[in-house]
């Protein structure tokens, strides 16, 4: 009684603490859409235990190294086997795989880990600051999840505390946090907002605080990130490509006209992300956040969506659609047809927005990008995707799209397979983004070839980038033979990309999409009932 009494003061009335008025929002009880797809009669068979099993054993073997050479360290180098401070040496690595461990079956290390970070020091640091951003999706959505899974007390104990520290960063004139959660700034009172921000950090915070404050009972965190989602819904047709908001905004006069750059990439990226995971989180009952996706994404689609010129008989290649960066001028929007893989979760986006809100053409928009990602990794010697690519442009998303070989050969660079130009950056970090969206898709549609590609995958990236420890970002991908190895494994490695394996070999009720929703850092969150 008290939780549905907390849940309706949260979605039902946004007290504005510094004045003391209350705001009704307005709210709406309509269901959402399922999101998983109807497995019926699912079967594990016995080649699916093997793949999920084999990705456990990598995740072991990562997991286990770290413990014995870096332990409470926040990263491992994977191969000179010593430890990293790269996040106010509050053990990201352990925090950030919490429930990785518990979602895997790994009860010893589990309780061996939440145990240790129970004892952690949050005003231990030789930091002057934080990322608050990444603090807010790798530590406090890490405790909140592992608590939401385990139930274990201590981990909701040590997130309230990080959540009271963090929850200080919103103490600007605005109320609307700055970059960096500097610690002396906020003893003294003298912290502000940032002038020329990356719109995703401050706007990607919402998802953890809600939960909080729904775990917690005290709407005071749901409060703060609410502002924020005030200032978008006011300023979403303001900007120079209405329906979008640019990459960098001016928070402390909460403006978004002066700047032209737009993406679902870097920068920008976990911004729309959170709009139908708001939804999710809170069972659709406040329509803004449906409002402002349905917005984004059409803008979206008719500005920043490209597909890639193909062979004619690369028929994965044909479907392929990527996300890219548009610059808005006077007398035209000018789209650059760049991937990153950062923005391979559009995919997973688009399919949770699409299934959330009944858009069927957004599911299959969602697909179309999670096997562009797919493909893209496919396409490369290494099998493996590069940070930030270029391709030949087909005219449009639909339609025919003849190859042109003297075209390509004109643009392409040395070394680029057909239908690319250009390796920005040829770097694989281990990131998420592309099994992500190939696990999201594969979970909301039930297509079993996105299993096999996502083997195809994991096989790619354990070839390339496995060490006698676990395993190491790569500085080339579109190299033959073994890559040069960079000795980096960032926490996400544990926390995002094999857990995204792992789910994707497991049987569907595992973290089932219609009861989790998951943060931009992989940490699944209990959904509103």
């Amino acid at each position: 009684m008290i939780r549905a009494l907390l849940e309706a003061l949260l979605i039902g009335l946004h007290r504005q603490w510094n004045t003391g008025r209350p705001m009704l929002r307005r709210f709406s009880r309509e269901p959402l859409g399922p999101v998983q797809h109807d497995f019926g009669n699912y079967v594990h068979d016995a080649a699916t235990s093997h793949r999920q099993q084999a990705v456990r054993a990598a995740f072991a073997k990562s997991w286990q190294s770290y413990r014995k050479h870096t332990w409470l360290r926040d990263e491992l180098t994977p191969v000179t086997g010593r430890g990293k401070t790269t996040f106010g040496g509050w053990a990201a690595t352990l925090v950030d795989a919490l429930d990785t461990l518990w979602i895997m079956g790994l009860s010893d290390e589990f309780h061996d880990a939440a145990a240790a970070a129970a004892r952690l020091d949050w005003a231990k640091t030789k930091d002057t600051a934080a990322n608050l951003f990444e603090t807010t999706i790798r530590h406090l959505a890490g405790l909140i999840s592992a608590y939401d899974l385990s139930g274990e007390p201590a981990l909701l104990d040590k997130a309230t505390e990080l959540g009271d520290m963090l929850y200080m960063a919103f103490d600007t004139p605005n109320r609307v946090p700055g970059f960096w959660f500097n610690f002396q700034d906020a003893k003294k009172g003298r912290q502000i907002a940032g002038y020329n921000d990356p719109s995703a950090s401050p706007c990607s915070l919402s998802l953890e605080f809600t939960r909080f404050s729904l775990l917690t009972g005290d709407p005071k965190y749901y409060d703060a990130v609410a502002r924020i989602t005030d200032f978008l819904e006011r300023t979403q047709d303001q900007s120079k490509l209405p329906g979008m908001w640019p990459k960098l905004i001016d928070f402390r006069d909460q403006t978004v006209n002066t700047e032209i750059g737009f993406s679902l990439g870097a920068w920008a990226d976990s911004l729309y992300e959170y709009l139908p995971k708001m939804s999710a989180l809170l069972g659709g009952r406040l329509p803004s956040y449906e409002t402002m996706y349905r917005g984004a994404m059409e803008t979206a689609k008719k500005h920043l969506l490209f597909r890639p010129m193909v062979p004619d008989d690369d028929k994965e290649g044909q479907v392929a659609l990527f996300p890219g960066d548009v610059y808005v001028h006077a007398d035209k929007v000018d789209l650059i047809p760049e991937g990153q893989h950062l923005s391979c979760f559009a995919g997973g986006m688009f399919g949770l927005g699409g299934k959330l809100f009944d858009i069927p053409a957004q599911v299959a928009l969602g697909e179309r990008l999670a096997r562009g990602c797919a493909w893209a990794y496919n396409a490369f010697p290494t099998g493996l995707m590069p940070e930030v690519f270029s391709v030949v442009p087909c005219p449009a998303i639909d339609g025919p799209c003849p190859w042109d070989e003297e075209r390509w050969q004109k643009e392409a660079g040395k070394n680029m397979p057909r239908g690319f130009k250009s390796a920005r950056d040829t770097r694989y970090i281990l990131r998420p983004e592309a099994i992500e969206s190939v696990f999201l898709l594969y979970r909301m549609t039930g297509q079993a070839d996105l299993r096999e590609k996502a083997w195809r995958m994991f096989q790619a990236v354990m070839n390339a980038t496995e060490t006698p420890l676990a395993n190491s970002a790569i500085a080339d991908v579109t190299v033959s033979g073994k890559p040069a190895q960079t000795d980096s494994m960032e926490s996400f490695w544990l926390a995002e990309t094999l857990k995204y394996f792992y789910l994707i070999f497991s049987p569907p009720d595992l973290i089932s999409l219609d009861e989790f929703v998951f943060n931009t850092e992989a940490h699944p969150f209990r959904r509103a009932k």
